[in-house]
């Protein structure tokens, strides 16, 4: 049988340990922090991160290098007919299409995907492709099931701060002041490309009410027929905020009836470094393997 390696990066949430278990190549997105080179979950914790960004510690993204992806897929390739890599969404990096071009030389035994997910999401994607790859599915079909469900999903995220988009650029320093001296809380959006804005809330009650009714409408009509057939999954992802996530969690079961709940994650750091500390998201993604992949999170 074609032997198929699952490979995805840790935008995805997935943390080293589960990748092992999942049997799943994991790839550390790089960062600096003030001119440092770190990699997520290897050579920086998630506390110390934070107790940086607190500081006002400048960080910047960035992706895998041409190397790195070369050599990896070369090593893999020894024990593998072939590779599947999972990458964030292309429109918040450039790591994709980057990937798809290293790919190339490798004469279609790797396949990169582009289905438009990130954090929960994209995992939801990666264990999809395991379940995949277990059946003896092939690389290119594995792709080709990943793209055409890819966009059926969609992410909310509600800010706790709005330092860190003034950070970015996305809104002016006059805007983030005020903002965060009356409690604003952004929820942006995203179906596949950018982060957009949604709404703006006034509280975290509100925020969290806004976000569970539009998910609630988004089952109920665009993808009303997979939700009905039980095959729409949610899930929850917070930034140093799992206490309230756990009460987000409970509040979105008590909401939609006969919801497939199943985790609630810590986003990545490469995109933590964008919105900061105490945020909350909760995101939706058609599965149509959702017994399978329970139990690859199950076992143990």
């Amino acid at each position: 049988m074609n032997k198929v390696k699952i490979m995805t990066d840790s935008n995805s949430g997935i943390s080293p340990k589960e990748a092992e278990k999942l049997g799943v190549f994991l790839v550390p997105m790089p960062f600096t922090i003030n001119d440092e080179d770190y990699l997520e979950d290897i050579t920086i914790t998630r506390d110390k991160f934070f107790e940086m960004l607190a500081n006002n510690a400048e960080v910047k993204t960035s992706q895998p290098s041409q190397y790195y992806l070369e050599e990896t897929w070369t090593n893999l390739l020894k024990d593998n007919d072939e590779v599947v890599f999972i990458p964030m969404m292309s429109g918040l990096s450039g790591t994709c299409e980057n990937a798809k071009r290293y790919a190339e030389a490798f004469e279609g035994k790797v396949h990169v995907v582009d289905n438009a997910r990130i954090s929960v999401t994209q995992k939801e994607s990666v264990l999809e492709a395991v379940v995949l790859a277990k059946q003896g599915k092939t690389g290119a079909e594995i792709k080709e099931y990943l793209e055409s469900t890819g966009k059926k999903s969609s992410i909310y995220i509600m800010l706790n701060v709005l330092k860190y988009l003034k950070k970015g650029g996305r809104i002016s320093p006059a805007a983030a002041t005020i903002g965060d001296m009356i409690k604003l809380k952004p929820i942006l959006y995203t179906r596949g490309d950018k982060f957009e804005k949604f709404a703006i809330a006034l509280s975290v009650g509100q925020g969290k009410k806004k976000m569970i009714q539009q998910i609630k409408t988004e089952l109920e009509t665009e993808f009303k027929e997979d939700y009905e057939q039980g095959k729409m999954v949610i899930d929850v992802a917070h930034t140093q905020n799992f206490e309230e996530a756990e009460k987000f969690r409970d509040e979105i079961i008590a909401s939609i009836p006969n919801v497939k709940f199943r985790f609630i994650d810590p986003l990545s750091l490469s995109v933590s470094c964008h919105i900061g500390p105490g945020s909350l998201a909760i995101a939706t993604c058609v599965n149509n393997y959702i017994d399978e992949t329970a139990k690859l999170l199950a076992d143990d």
